[in-house]
């Protein structure tokens, strides 16, 4: 099965499902609980990294012209519009798009889908579609929790080394703020997500039948979720930038 072929199986169940009111709540709740919950500790710690190293770089270059009050606009515009979503999806690429790819290459091995072909259950309808709506509903949030952590995170290196006050630093941060990046934040957290969990669970469904393949399953889908999230994050910005937004 090539990615486009996927691509359209996933489409099809979700009409499939849609018609029939949805899916049940249990199994997007069961996937939501790994994509949530589980996975927010790491996206503070890793985003709140990535707002004080911002800060820092970005207060040793504007203090050359002697303009340190825009450190905040720096810091909030970068890890709303980019870093956060960005820094989220690779996290989740390795803690749910490997264990994806794991859970399914597993399965069959084990011809768990075989055998809910044979009941006449579709995989991807049963398996891929909870997974993809667990990570689009909750990782955006999770984003948006990051770039709080990041631009939090900022304030002690401009405070500290940079002079701004803490008044200046969040009011700042606020004006620099705006429904633009907002959205293009949110959007580039909602492709991220679909990306994560296309190539993790692509991995698995089409894994060998062997214990072996699990592992390599694993590998294919974070190496091919970054890539994918990355290249993602490229075109988006060059596309918005053109654009003027």
């Amino acid at each position: 099965m090539n990615g486009l072929t996927f691509i359209g199986e996933l489409v099809l169940a979700g009409i499939r499902v849609a018609r029939r009111g949805g899916l049940p709540l249990s199994a997007v709740l069961r996937q939501a609980d790994q994509a949530g919950p589980r996975s927010l500790g790491i996206v503070l710690l890793t985003c709140g990294l990535i707002g004080l190293m911002l800060a820092y770089m970005g207060g040793a270059q504007l203090g050359r012209l002697g303009t340190q009050i825009h450190l905040a606009d720096v810091v909030t515009v970068g890890m709303v519009r980019e870093l956060a979503g960005l820094m989220t999806a690779v996290i989740l690429t390795g803690r749910l798009g490997s264990a994806y790819a794991a859970e399914l290459a597993a399965m069959r091995a084990g011809e768990e889908i075989d055998a809910l072909r044979v009941m006449g259950v579709n995989p991807v309808e049963h398996l891929v579609l909870p997974r993809v709506l667990a990570l689009v509903l909750l990782g955006p949030l999770l984003m948006v929790f990051g770039g709080v952590a990041g631009v939090v995170a900022g304030w002690p290196a401009a405070t500290w080394a940079y002079g701004v006050s803490t008044p200046e630093y969040f009011h700042q941060s606020l004006r620099a703020l705006n429904f633009t990046h907002l959205g293009i934040g949110l959007f580039k957290g909602v492709l991220y997500m679909v990306l994560v969990a296309l190539a993790g669970c692509h991995a698995g469904l089409t894994a060998e039948r062997s214990a072996q393949a699990v592992g390599h399953a694993a590998t294919r889908a974070v190496v091919h979720g970054i890539v994918a999230v990355v290249a993602a994050a490229c075109v988006t910005t060059v596309v918005f930038t053109v654009l003027g937004y």
